[in-house]
């Protein structure tokens, strides 16, 4: 009778060790930084629909001759630029993504976001460690005294640049919202927290039939008239001006909320869910533009990381799950709750009084 022991094959139970994603995330800022800088640079908007070579880049943009070629061929490496032949006769010209995305003159520029990415959050993501200690945010509060939103607008163009940042990073969302979401019930939407007005403005220009009123603090009105008179919806959109907080919020139908709750404490989420019910007619909406987070915490990175920046940015905001959001929704009445998927990872969460 055979004794032969069979030992089991462990390649078939795990993986050979590979740091390979180790040092892809965690010299992540060394990529972060050179795509940041290509934005703050004007490099995708230079390039635009042409095929340049670097030293005409180079000398455009203020770039060092030195290190021209590594920052050109690090970004096609990354697959942020296309690259046409090899050395000195070499040409970069914007992938589709970048043409897209990256230059100003695309409906669909999120670079605002980036800028401010730049300009801010990289400074303060390098405290992340004390933040997590601390649990306190590590913005201009940390250094001015000052809450990160009052020093902000202390600021006309710091606050333009904000609300920029803030239209670009949701502007695909917003369009896909105005394009999936049945409106025709309703005539008056308004925008809490409604900072530059480009949602009211995307709303307004998919459906004519629409009011809108963008509603946030009188020093954004400004930005917000601008925005309507880009898009030519100066007769849909009102300017309300005034402090969710504390005022009343206006007439309407429906509430939108794009990347507000994320920005609170769980106390404070929970006053705005309970403000929005209470203006609300029966039948009436609430709308919640957010990187949702699924009920296991594991599958929406970005929304996890954008939890980590809350922390940077604000006292006590955090990311949520579509199941705490349930839990606070019917908590303050609402009786019906339907989901719509956005664009990448955020979500449209829409709770029906």
């Amino acid at each position: 009778m055979s004794t032969v022991a069979y030992l089991p094959n462990l390649k078939a139970y795990s993986k050979q060790p590979d740091p390979s994603q180790i040092l892809q995330v965690g010299l992540g800022f060394w990529a972060s930084k050179t795509l940041l800088s290509a934005v703050k640079l004007g490099l995708f908007d230079y390039l635009n629909d042409k095929k340049i070579t670097a030293p005409v880049i180079g000398g455009a943009l203020g770039i060092h001759k030195s290190y021209l070629y590594d920052w050109l061929d690090a970004l096609a490496s990354c697959g942020f630029l296309h690259r046409e032949g090899k050395g000195k006769d070499a040409v970069y010209f914007n992938t589709v993504d970048t043409r897209a995305y990256l230059t100003k003159d695309s409906q669909s520029y999120i670079g605002g976001f980036l800028e401010m990415a730049n300009d801010r959050e990289y400074r303060f993501w390098a405290d992340l460690e004390e933040g997590l200690q601390t649990g306190k945010p590590q913005n201009e509060i940390k250094y001015t005294g000052k809450e990160s939103f009052a020093a902000i607008y202390e600021d006309k163009d710091r606050l333009k640049n904000f609300a920029d940042a803030m239209g670009s990073i949701q502007v695909e969302n917003f369009m896909a919202l105005a394009e999936q979401y049945d409106f025709s019930p309703y005539k008056k939407v308004a925008d809490i927290g409604g900072s530059g007005g480009l949602l009211s403005a995307l709303l307004a220009k998919k459906h004519d039939h629409l009011q809108l009123t963008s509603f946030d603090l009188p020093d954004l009105a400004p930005i917000v008239q601008e925005t309507i008179e880009k898009y030519g919806v100066a007769d849909q959109v009102s300017i309300a001006k005034g402090n969710f907080w504390t005022d009343d919020f206006p007439e309407a139908e429906v509430y939108t909320m794009g990347n507000l709750l994320n920005s609170f404490s769980l106390k404070n989420k929970k006053r705005l869910i309970r403000k929005a019910y209470n203006g609300l007619p029966e039948g009436g909406a609430l709308i919640v533009v957010e990187m949702l987070l699924d009920n296991d915490r594991i599958e929406n990175s970005l929304g996890l990381l954008m939890s980590l920046n809350m922390l940077i940015e604000s006292d006590g905001g955090f990311s949520y799950s579509y199941g705490q959001f349930e839990e606070w929704i019917y908590e303050a009445g609402f009786k019906r709750i339907e989901y719509m998927n956005l664009t990448g990872p955020t979500s449209a969460a829409i709770a029906y009084k």
